[in-house]
C-alpha cells in the first residue's frame, strides 16, 4: 500500500517547532486525526528520536498545530493544537501551546485565511479551541507576507526575528474554569511514594503545579540534561503532577492522570540566584525575578513552555502562592523569568478584588518562521495498525 500525503507547513514558533495543518485537508472525523498525527510524527518510537517522522525526539520537537475557520464571532480563525507524545501512542489536546501560537497569526495571513491588511501591521484574533480562550496576535508584514526579518533575540533560538506580540486575554481557568482550582493559593498535596508537600495550582493559559526546588534538594540551577538523568526526581515529579491533577479536577484518578500527561506541567522553583545557561552565559541574580525548571510530557524542558512562563508570571502576582514568596515582585510590570537557556520576559496584570483575582490579560512576544512547505508523507494508516 503507497504511502499517504497531505499538504503542510512545517514552522517554529518561539522555542518550539510543529507540523501546521489547514482543517479542512485533515478528515471531517475528528477521531482519525490522532492515528495521523501519530503516523506523521514517527510516534510512538521507544528509542525516543522519531527518526521515522517529523518529530525531533522531545516534547517541545513533537506537536501538530491545526488551522480552521472561526468558530466564534470574536476570532478570525480557530487553532487547535496538538501534543505528540514521543515513546507512547498519545496525542493530547488537553492544553495549549504559547509559543507555537505565535506562529498561528503569520500562518493564516501567509495562506489566505485571513485578509492581508492595508498597512504594515496585522492583527489576527485566535481561538484556541484546546482552551477556548482568545490570543490576540500582533505582527508586521513585509509586502504581502508576514515579516520574518528582525531584531528580537529569544533565548534559546539562534539569530534574531520580526516581534509579535501574544496577549493572552482572560486567561485564567483557560481548562478547569478558575485561577485557584483548589481555592487555595498554596495546598499541602499527599503523593504516593513522597508523601506530603507543598504546592501552588494555578489554572493561566495553561494548568501547572509548582513546588520548591529546595523541598525536593535541588537548587533550581540544574541543567536539563542533568535532569534526565535523573530518574528518582522525574518519577516524584510525575507523581507530584499526577497529584495535582486530581487535586484540580483535571483527572479523577491516577490512571487518567497518566494519560493526560501534557497538563498541569510541572515545575519546580527557586529564588534568583546566578547560574549558567546551556549556551554558556552567566545570568546574575540581578538579572532575573525567579528560577523556574519545568517539565511537560515527561521531559525536561532546555527553555520554559510559553504557558508555563505565562502561568507562572500569573502566579507570581497571586499572594501567598509559592512564586510569589520566591519572586517577591509587585502587582504589575514585567517578570523575568530565569530558565536553562536564559530569560523570558512577561507581562502579566493582575487584580486584588473583592470578588477575587482578576487577570484581564498576561503577554509576551516571540519570533516565528515557515520552515518548508509542501506535503507531508506518512504509512498509510491500514498498514501502521497492521503493524
Amino acid at each position: 500500500m503507497p504511502q499517504q500525503r497531505l499538504r503542510a507547513v512545517f514552522m517554529r514558533g518561539g522555542t518550539s517547532k510543529a507540523v501546521m495543518f489547514r482543517q479542512g485537508d485533515l478528515p471531517a472525523d475528528r477521531d482519525a486525526w490522532a492515528p495521523l498525527f501519530l503516523a506523521v510524527m514517527g510516534s510512538p518510537d521507544p528509542n525516543g528520536r522519531q527518526l521515522d517522522g517529523m518529530g525531533g525526539g522531545i516534547s517541545s520537537l513533537s506537536k501538530v498545530c491545526v488551522i480552521g475557520p472561526p468558530s466564534r464571532d470574536d476570532a478570525d480563525v480557530d487553532y487547535t493544537f496538538a501534543q505528540v507524545a514521543v515513546d507512547r501512542a498519545i496525542v493530547d489536546y488537553s492544553g495549549n501551546c504559547g509559543n507555537m501560537s505565535s506562529a498561528v497569526g503569520p500562518f493564516a495571513v501567509d495562506e489566505g485565511m485571513v485578509p492581508r491588511p492595508n498597512g504594515r501591521d496585522a492583527t489576527v484574533r485566535i481561538h484556541n479551541t484546546n482552551t477556548r480562550k482568545i490570543i490576540v496576535s500582533r505582527f508586521g508584514m513585509d509586502g504581502e507576507q508576514a515579516a520574518v526579518i528582525g531584531d528580537l533575540a529569544l533565548d534559546g533560538v539562534a539569530g534574531t526575528g520580526a516581534p509579535i506580540r501574544l496577549d493572552f486575554t482572560d486567561p485564567a481557568g483557560a481548562r478547569t474554569g478558575r485561577l485557584l482550582p483548589s481555592g487555595h493559593a498554596t495546598d499541602m498535596l499527599d503523593v504516593p511514594g513522597l508523601g506530603q508537600i507543598e504546592a501552588s495550582m494555578i489554572d493561566a493559559a495553561n494548568p501547572c503545579v509548582f513546588v520548591r526546588a529546595a523541598d525536593l534538594g535541588r537548587s533550581g540551577t540544574e541543567r536539563p540534561d542533568a535532569l534526565e538523568r535523573d530518574s528518582a526526581l522525574l518519577d516524584k515529579l510525575e507523581a507530584i503532577r499526577r497529584a495535582a491533577s486530581m487535586a484540580m479536577g483535571i483527572a479523577p484518578d491516577t490512571e487518567t492522570a497518566a494519560a493526560i500527561p501534557s497538563v498541569p506541567k510541572v515545575a519546580m522553583l527557586a529564588a534568583p540566584a546566578e547560574v549558567r545557561t546551556l549556551s554558556g552565559r552567566t545570568l546574575t541574580a540581578g538579572d532575573i525575578d525567579i528560577l523556574v525548571r519545568m517539565i511537560s510530557v515527561g521531559q525536561p524542558h532546555r527553555a520554559v513552555p510559553l504557558t508555563g512562563a505565562l502561568c507562572l508570571a500569573v502566579a507570581c502576582r497571586v499572594p501567598g502562592s509559592i512564586a510569589h514568596q520566591l519572586a517577591g515582585v509587585g502587582q504589575n510590570g514585567d517578570l523575568r523569568i530565569g530558565h536553562a537557556s536564559g530569560v523570558v520576559l512577561v507581562a502579566a496584570n493582575a487584580r486584588v478584588t473583592a470578588n477575587g483575582i482578576e487577570v484581564p490579560y498576561a503577554t509576551v512576544y516571540r519570533t516565528a518562521r515557515r520552515l518548508f512547505q509542501g506535503e507531508v508523507f506518512y504509512p498509510a494508516l491500514e498498514r501502521r495498525q497492521a503493524t
